[in-house]
């Protein structure tokens, strides 16, 4: 097998230099200028640091994108090596493959800015590339309130709305203004409002699409009159007058309480989505944590089916679940996509076997 290659490429690594003609001058695609840049593409990329789960991994080209205008000359290199073109952003909502047998664009486009205003919101906007934990916070120190109750999510800016990130009772999509994305297929940019996203609970459109969209930038309306969000436990003494920041540290704090840092122990956070099943199916399961829907659905807590099961901190080789909470599988050093999917499939057939209930998997594979 192909020994992986850091970015500051091993003497022995293969270094290949494509020269792409820009066809995209900014968003402006109706004169487009041809300029010429040189952009380097690495042959087996390691991404071992580059995944949240510190999964063994390399690709076999890979590239950092800091603008659109590389996009369209990377597909055009992916097709005449007979490749796919995938994108990477933070790493932390993925299981990699040891080999990933594409031309991988690692997306650094950055930037952030409070973009307009209207009556009643502050509209802000970040490069997809931007870290989001980051901009939250700068958002906060801007005095721009609205995203506390997401901090601490690892990950990139434009990977968020994909997955339609959310917690202590926020969704992205409750503050979504509009992104703007490149379509692979038509080689355009196109400017999305939340309804043309197809928001769901983790879901979108751009998930539902893989390869579809690079997303280049979001926006997002925060309130200019603040109220927190408290519904959930640990955040009901905050109220109207409190600072935002404090309900920030307290976020971070809840996080750090229940979550593993993943700098210090591979995860990739919630590793299954919380099941959702009709109410006859929930009223059989009388002891399990009901959440009602709005469709009469019944969500379930998926780390209490996993816990009763008894798998927390249950290990099968360097995989297991977190010993402080079922639902995050960890990587205890060393592993690969196969052991993550051999813990994965023994943690499903359990639940099935005991519940009746299919948990489906969060992280997407490449």
């Amino acid at each position: 097998m192909t020994k992986p290659a850091s970015f500051a490429a091993k003497q022995n690594s293969s270094r290949l230099r494509a020269r792409i003609a820009r066809t995209i001058d900014g968003h402006d695609l109706a004169e487009p200028k041809r300029t010429e840049c040189l952009m380097e593409l690495i042959a087996d990329f390691d991404l071992t640091r580059e995944n949240t789960l510190g999964l063994k991994s390399a690709a076999r080209l890979a590239t950092r994108i800091t603008h659109v205008d590389a996009l369209s000359a990377l597909l055009d290199e992916a097709d005449v090596r007979g490749m796919p073109f995938r994108i990477l952003g933070g790493g932390s909502n993925v299981v990699l493959s040891e080999t990933v047998e594409a031309l991988v664009g690692l997306m650094r486009i950055e930037g952030r800015r409070l973009s307009g205003q209207t009556e009643t919101h502050n509209l802000v906007t970040a490069g997809a590339g931007e870290n989001w934990h980051d901009f939250v916070a700068w958002t906060v120190e801007q005095g721009i309130p609205g995203l506390e109750n997401l901090a601490g999510i690892p990950g990139t800016v434009g990977a968020a709305p994909v997955q339609n990130i959310g917690a202590y009772g926020v969704q992205l999509s409750d503050v979504f203004h509009e992104l703007s994305a490149f379509d692979t297929q038509t080689r355009t940019i196109a400017t999305f409002d939340a309804e043309a996203c197809g928001f769901a609970y983790r879901q979108s459109r751009f998930k539902a699409e893989p390869g579809r969209h690079v997303i280049l930038s979001v926006t997002l309306a925060l309130p200019r009159i603040w109220t927190p969000t408290t519904a959930y436990a640990g955040l009901e003494r905050f109220s109207v007058g409190d600072d935002p920041a404090d309900v920030m540290a307290r976020v971070l704090s809840l996080r750090g309480s229940k979550l593993p840092d993943w700098r210090r122990l591979g995860n990739a956070g919630s590793f299954f989505h919380n099941p959702v099943v009709s109410g006859e199916e929930a009223a059989k399961l009388a002891d399990a944590p009901h959440y009602p829907q709005p469709d009469g659905s019944v969500k379930l807590s998926a780390g209490w089916l996993i816990e009763q099961c008894g798998l927390k901190g249950e290990r099968l080789g360097p995989v297991g679940t977190f010993d402080g909470h079922a639902l995050v599988l960890v990587n205890h050093g060393g592993a690969t996509s196969r052991d993550v999917a051999r813990f994965s499939a023994l943690v499903r057939e359990r639940v099935k076997a005991r519940f009746g209930v299919d948990l489906v998997q969060e992280p997407i594979e490449l």
